[in-house]
């Protein structure tokens, strides 16, 4: 299982960012500190401000920049602290991945050059009653994404995204399979579990 904890600092941040962006997609990235098997909390985050209302492209070199800098205040212990993966919004939409979000987050995880074997995707925005909405999926080179548990050290200040939602992930690198996001009754975190091929025969 994997679960995200969002500090309170991380909280006000993004309430903060969020609130100010408006219909505005912003992002950035994830620096956090392994605290258990599978379990990550969020210490700081970077945000970059310059995206639409439908798109959200982030600049490596800023955020490089910051996550050598959160290296530099954690003693360089990147066993325990270290770049965790990705987060943006989704002001107008579903607090949940799109098809080309799965997509560049497997190719990341994918690349040559990219030093993390696992990354998280963060899809975050405001509620009706400006409370964080959000979902966390977990990425490795090879696999099918898998959905995590996305929590705070203060009980309740962020909600998981409910909303069903089925995606059929068909990448050069993933088997053709679909991976279902089950809604809050029925969540399920773990490994999805890919149909066995028929046999030809």
């Amino acid at each position: 299982m994997i679960e995200v904890v969002l500090n309170d600092r991380s909280v006000r941040k993004l309430k903060r960012e969020l609130g100010a962006s408006g219909s505005k997609e912003i992002g950035g990235v994830l620096a956090a500190e392994q605290v258990g098997n599978g379990r990550f909390m969020v210490i700081d985050l970077s945000v970059q401000r310059n995206g639409t209302d439908s798109s959200f492209i982030r600049d490596p070199v800023q955020h490089r920049a910051f996550i050598q800098a959160f290296h530099e205040r954690m003693g360089h212990q990147p066993g325990r602290f270290n770049y965790l993966g990705e987060w943006h919004s989704h002001p107008s939409y579903t607090a949940m991945p799109s098809v080309e979000d799965f997509d560049q987050m497997q190719s990341l995880v994918e690349d040559e050059e990219q030093m993390s074997t696992f990354l998280v995707l963060l899809v975050l925005k405001l509620d009706a009653n400006d409370q964080l909405l959000g979902s966390a999926y977990g990425f490795r080179p090879g696999q099918p994404p898998v959905r995590g548990r996305l929590t705070s050290i203060e009980n309740g200040a962020v909600r998981e995204e409910t909303s069903p939602l089925t995606r059929i992930l068909a990448t050069t690198t993933l088997p053709h399979c679909v991976v279902r996001l089950l809604s809050r009754t029925e969540l399920s975190y773990g490994e999805p579990q890919c149909p066995t091929p028929k046999s030809d025969s």
